[in-house]
């Protein structure tokens, strides 16, 4: 667990106040800057000493073999891997004739701080070299969310007591050397100098380099250039070679004087373009941070993130720890889509190569949720990625015998990576998903024109799936069979619920969507009796039902299985690592919520005595070997009247990576968790639901908790709640024409400019006891770690 002692709590901050060198694998994934196309791990800039290097392009990747003991139809034959590209971070620094390096000579302070408002990691050092020479560093590093293509660093070295004679090496570096660090199957893949040079390019200013991949056949290149401010003499040199560049620095400063190196960097890669057209396309990248200039670009990053924190932000009243925690998480969101631009958001963002860069499902499920409501641009560029690779997806479909699209379980650009087919290809509900992602963005902001050129095919494609995998039993009565859900330790099970009222939404929502846009379905070959088929399989579909009980089994005769023991079980979690996938399967025994998952997302399905009943019962069942199940709990909890409790998954779910919870933060950061920090409080204190076309809300707060206030969009209107013990008050901004129509516990209400409107809150009462977890699988208490700032 990462020690918090040495990351004070700040509500627009995260410092680090000490360089803790067996922790730096998981500081540099929370120092991580990225916006969607490229992410840079917060490495020193020296680059030594490291926990894994990591400079990432979106979707820039390697193909590599997938082996198999025993090969059998359909498995994919190969993977990709992100690929971590030419660093351009690396600044080395020596002082008279030592290197700059954190482990010797003595350092004095250290610390790194990224505030949330600007964008920039910034880095204060005071270190003494071996010889004797006191010296000032700071570091400021930002990638820009205005020019896509382009990193910048502010570089100052001070002389403090002597004069010093001062070198800064500014770098490119290709095929840096990548450390194995564990046999966990979540780690990426190991690729040894996966960069092949093609060509280099330099003058007294600017370098460019050209890479690469030696199996996927992608070109890339990194270019940087320089502004040297000093007031003293200094020389420049500049060195290339095909896997480095180095432009170096030199002069000798006075106590207190200063040497300020402003290095820019630009990235472009293509699987199509020429290299001279990617070589230009860099240069012109460096042309336009050059006429921006360092305080060009801070300014610019400022007033992105002040209009992006105007209709995203979340305020905590009464817990500073959670307030930095959600902040810090909406952050990275942000960062994770910004400027992906049809192209995929990793499970990891591009803050680390862990799940060896894929996007699944959690994108959808977890990450567009929350940028749907607070930057649907960002939303409806990574569906028209979905959208582009549509053509893998049914071929992948046809593979399999099936009609429409099968999307990948995991992947970067398209083909299936996963060869594990009970977790991967059975889990047909990342169609769902998909197809749900899409409804809700179109209802959030009324984008037509999406729905016409992207949407509706989505959604006529994967309801095709559902009508090939499915089938009437003798009854009329419409089944799933063969599927996994959410739960992973379930799988290849009949009648999975959540697959099943997802189905069921995909195919009526296809159905629906055909209706308004009929002369683009009838060009999709989509007739009136094919529509018709889906309404009469969404009608009729079965959802299991345990009488006895009073619950609904997960899947088909799952109350029937074997108890897991989990008393024997509670000092080796997570289970997938020490426990048979066999074993798993046929005992209850859940990784993830699922049927939780089922009662939030298709709520209108169960009744209030249903969900309470079903929480009960699962709660003691689930023990959250996955990072997407603590959000989802929060928010059931939160509805069935478990206020503390989901207070409790609601701090679990935002302080996953800060307190290092699930032990791989250093492989990257839990993007949907991350996104669930905003959800837990959203949609579990706030009750935010979306209903026949409009928002619903349904607030209550936990003890601890004086007050939530959160933003988000609604077809082009800011909407700002705020949430007191008592009340709630609902008011919208953008222009004095700006209204909507919403629903308070159950009463419609139209809120205009300028007249807020206020209601009262329901006491929440829950119907059973709070139950009890699986043991040792107790959430962390959300009261007992309330620390003040």
């Amino acid at each position: 667990m990462i020690d918090r002692g040495h990351h004070p709590i700040d509500p627009w901050r995260l410092r680090e106040t000490e360089l803790d060198l067996d922790k730096l694998a998981q500081s540099e994934s929370l120092f991580a800057l990225a916006n969607g196309h490229i992410g840079l791990r917060g490495n020193l800039d020296e680059g030594e000493p490291f926990g894994i290097p990591g400079s990432y392009l979106n979707s820039f990747y390697e193909r590599r073999p997938l082996p198999y003991a025993e090969a059998g139809y359909g498995y994919p034959e190969s993977g990709q891997t992100l690929v971590d590209v030419t660093n351009g971070k690396l600044i080395r620094l020596l002082v008279d004739d030592s290197p700059f390096d954190v482990r010797y000579g003595q350092l004095h302070t250290h610390e790194r701080s990224i505030d949330f408002r600007e964008g920039i990691l910034q880095r204060d050092v005071e270190w003494t070299s071996p010889g004797g020479k006191r010296v000032k560093v700071r570091s400021r590093r930002l990638v820009s969310l205005t020019q896509r293509a382009v990193a910048a660093i502010e570089y100052v070295v001070e002389a403090v007591d002597q004069p010093a004679r001062f070198v800064v090496q500014s770098e490119l570096v290709a095929n840096e050397t990548q450390p194995r660090l564990s046999d966990d199957p979540r780690v990426a893949a190991v690729l040894q100098n996966p960069l092949q040079a093609v060509s280099h390019d330099s003058d007294h200013e600017e370098v460019v380099l050209l890479h690469k991949t030696r199996a996927s056949e992608l070109l890339m290149a990194a270019g940087m250039t320089h502004q040297v401010d000093t007031t003293t003499r200094y020389e420049l040199d500049v060195d290339v070679r095909d896997d480095w560049a180095r432009t170096t620095v030199i002069c000798e400063l006075q106590p207190g004087e200063k040497l300020r190196v402003t290095k820019l960097v630009a990235y472009g890669w293509s699987s199509l373009r020429s290299e001279t057209a990617i070589s230009d396309q860099v240069a012109a990248a460096l042309a336009s941070a050059k006429f921006s200039g360092w305080d060009g670009l801070v300014k610019q990053q400022q007033t992105f993130l002040a209009d992006f924190w105007d209709a995203a932000d979340v305020e905590v009243h009464g817990h500073p720890e959670l307030q930095q925690a959600v902040r810090f998480a909406l952050f990275h969101v942000l960062q994770a889509g910004a400027r992906a631009e049809r192209r995929a958001i990793p499970s990891k963002g591009l803050t680390g190569a862990g799940y060896d860069g894929h996007t699944f499902w959690d994108t959808e499920g977890f990450v567009l949720p929350v940028l749907t409501y607070t930057m649907p641009d960002a939303a409806a560029d990574a569906l028209r990625w979905r959208h582009s690779i549509l053509p893998e997806a049914k071929e992948r479909a046809a593979v399999l015998g099936l009609r429409g699209a099968a999307f990948p379980w995991r992947t970067i650009r398209g083909p299936e990576c996963s060869g594990y087919w009970p977790a991967g290809t059975a889990a047909f509900h990342l169609n769902a998903d998909i197809a749900d992602a899409v409804v809700r963005y179109y209802l959030a902001t009324d984008d037509t024109d999406f729905m016409e050129e992207v949407g509706l095919e989505l959604l006529v494609e994967t309801a095709r799936l559902w009508i090939s995998l499915g089938h009437h039993d003798r009854y009329g009565r419409w089944h799933l069979p063969g599927v996994t859900g959410p739960d992973e330790y379930s799988a290849v099970a009949d009648d999975n619920v959540f697959t099943n009222l997802m189905a069921a939404r995909n195919l009526r929502a296809a159905a629906d969507a055909t209706s308004r846009h009929m002369a683009k379905a009838r060009a999709l070959g989509v007739d009136m009796e094919e529509e018709a088929t889906w309404r009469d399989a969404a009608g009729a579909v079965h959802i299991p039902y345990d009488k006895e009980l009073g619950v609904h089994p997960q899947s088909e005769g799952f109350t029937g299985y074997a108890e897991w023991d989990f008393e024997a079980w509670r000092d080796r979690y997570p289970l997938m690592l020490h426990a048979p996938y066999f074993e798993l399967y046929r005992k209850q025994v859940i990784k993830q919520a699922d049927l939780m998952l089922a009662t939030y997302w298709c709520s209108e399905a169960f009744t209030p005595e249903e969900k309470a009943r079903n929480f009960d019962y699962y709660e003691r069942l689930t023990v959250r070997d996955s990072s997407l199940s603590a959000c989802v709990q929060a928010v059931m909890a939160a509805e069935v009247g478990h206020l503390d409790l989901a207070y409790d998954y609601a701090y679990e779910a935002a302080l996953i990576d800060l307190l290092d919870l699930h032990h791989n933060t250093g492989d990257g950061l839990h993007m949907a968790s991350l996104a669930g920090a905003w959800t837990a409080l959203v949609a579990g204190f706030g009750g935010l639901r979306e209903r026949s076309g409009h928002l619903c809300f349904q607030p209550a707060l936990p003890d601890g908790m004086t007050q939530l206030a959160f933003s988000l969009r609604w077809r082009g209107v800011r909407l700002r709640v705020e949430i007191h013990h008592r009340h709630a008050t609902y008011t919208v901004h953008d222009g004095p024409d700006a209204a909507i129509t919403l629903s308070h516990d159950g009463e419609e209400v139209t809120v205009t400019a300028g007249n807020p409107v206020t209601r009262p809150i329901k006491k929440r009462k829950p119907l059973l006891p709070r139950p009890t977890q699986p043991p040792g699988r107790e959430p962390m208490s959300a009261l007992g770690r309330n620390h003040s700032a």
